[in-house]
């Protein structure tokens, strides 16, 4: 079987857990080297284990985004253990239990909470694709893939500082594209529905799982592979001229009338 990514590098951050891990692993499954970058150093390194004990290739490094430092450390060991760089999934987000429980209405919201949220996911994906651009341009161009949310465009009662910073992860996204496309590299966003991860369900009560469920138009709520395919996709030739681009990846949830998923459930 052909490997769409045979001869790659890749570096994926938060990919220590949850839709990272899926990520990665099916990144170094379609034949690229990967760097599983986290905060969670431990968490990486075993998913690195995972990789390479499956025949694949991943080094385990740490990166905090919140210091700029890590991440020039970072784009310096992927040099050194591989030679180059073509895709970059900035994937790390700030979605700690306290971070997003505290991201609640707006009259209450907390500076800090606000600030947490545009550093790590805005400023950190910023940093990410700064110091990743030279030794991606070096290589002959790459693809950037950014996670985003699909709350970055409707609104919501929750969580207002997390999706307007991935809102601004949107606008970082086509500026980026637009830009260094000349140049090679392409930019993309993926904005995923709800995922089932382990912390998605540590987060939600089964209740509001089933709500979710009623108004997805698929007969399932999504997985963390959903995600993992549509980045093989951008990051992999197939997409060789799409760029700029936001991709929801949510089952249908957020192109329907408010109204759909309970007239599907009155029809049964």
């Amino acid at each position: 079987m052909i490997k769409k990514l045979e001869g790659k590098v890749a570096i994926v951050t938060g990919s220590g857990a949850n839709i990272g891990e899926a990520c990665v692993k099916t990144l170094a499954n379609e034949g690229a080297a990967v760097v599983v970058a986290d905060i969670n150093i431990e968490g990486a390194k075993k998913v690195a284990a995972d990789i390479n004990a499956a025949g694949g290739k991943a080094i385990a490094q740490y990166v905090n985004l919140l210091e700029e430092d890590t991440i020039v450390a970072l784009v310096a060991a992927t040099k050194e253990a591989y030679g180059r760089l073509d895709i970059l999934h900035n994937n790390a987000a700030d979605t700690r239990p306290s971070q997003m429980a505290a991201d609640a209405m707006i009259s209450d919201l907390e500076q800090s909470v606000w600030d947490s949220a545009y550093e790590v996911n805005v400023r950190g994906t910023m940093l990410m694709t700064k110091h990743c651009i030279p030794l991606m341009l070096a290589s002959g161009g790459g693809s950037i893939i950014n996670t985003s949310s699909g709350t970055s465009l409707l609104g919501d009662i929750f969580n207002p500082a997390y999706s307007s910073s991935k809102a601004a992860v949107n606008a970082l996204m086509r500026n980026t594209a637009t830009q260094y496309g000349k140049q090679g590299i392409r930019c993309n966003a993926i904005l995923p529905g709800l995922i089932l991860t382990d912390l998605s369900r540590s987060m939600l009560p089964p209740e509001t799982l089933a709500m979710l469920e009623k108004h997805t138009l698929m007969p399932r709520l999504g997985q963390p592979e959903d995600i993992a395919k549509a980045l093989v996709f951008l990051a992999s030739d197939d997409s060789s001229f799409v760029t700029g681009q936001a991709f929801s990846v949510d089952g249908g949830i957020s192109i329907h009338q408010a109204h759909v998923g309970d007239v599907l459930a009155q029809m049964g």
